[in-house]
């Protein structure tokens, strides 16, 4: 299979910038693998997995169909999306608060069930990943001649850069500086959500309200 290099580094540059990036699903990440364990955290990865599978699967479609999203609906979805986000962002600000008077033991079984749901419904309503999927992985998609490969490609790369980033935060949640300040990480976490779900909502706001203004 030829296979356009130059291009697929490219790609797997701007997937690691974009994962590393601390973002939604990372404070996700970190405040589940803090107050839940790595087990919960890794269901929750796993859920943002799915997510971006889903995403990936739209973005092939739109290319060899033709079909082509209303941008309305896309700031709709992000903007539902926001709001997700901000319930989680105060759920955690909630744990917080609780962090000092409720045994791990108690947070662990209170969040027990919640990582692959949670993860999945972030994954598919986070902005930064509707926006990479449906406008920024089409531009990658000629790294090999054939459309099917080229996208199983980007997709697996996708995954397997995702899952290891992700692992590398799950590691270092667990690591003892994060755990002796459990409780700020997960309020950090839990305003970095916050932040990026006001700032989608606003954004999203004046798109819906101004559309074709950028």
């Amino acid at each position: 299979m030829d296979i356009n290099l130059s291009l697929l580094l490219l790609y797997m540059l701007s997937v690691l910038m974009l994962v590393a990036t601390p973002g939604p699903v990372v404070a996700l990440i970190v405040s589940t693998s803090l107050n839940a364990g790595p087990r919960q955290a890794l269901l929750t990865a796993l859920g943002t997995h799915a997510a971006s599978l889903l995403l990936a699967l739209l973005a092939v479609l739109m290319l060899t169909t033709g079909f082509a999203l209303d941008p309305r609906l896309i700031n709709w979805v992000s903007l539902l999306g926001c709001g997700f986000i901000t319930w989680l962002a105060l759920q955690g600000l909630r744990e917080a608060s609780a962090a000092q008077d409720q045994p791990a033991v108690a947070r662990r079984a209170h969040n027990r069930g919640k990582g692959l749901t949670s993860g999945f419904l972030l994954g598919i309503s986070n902005p930064k990943d509707i926006m990479f999927f449906v406008s920024f992985f089409p531009q990658f998609i000629q790294v090999s001649h054939s459309l099917q490969h080229s996208a199983l490609l980007l997709t697996l790369i996708w995954v397997l850069i995702d899952f290891a980033v992700l692992g590398a935060y799950i590691l270092v949640a667990r690591q003892g500086f994060s755990r002796r300040y459990q409780r700020l990480v997960t309020l950090v976490s839990s305003l970095v959500l916050l932040t990026v779900a006001l700032l989608g909502m606003l954004y999203s706001l004046f798109e819906l309200c101004h559309p074709g203004a950028a």
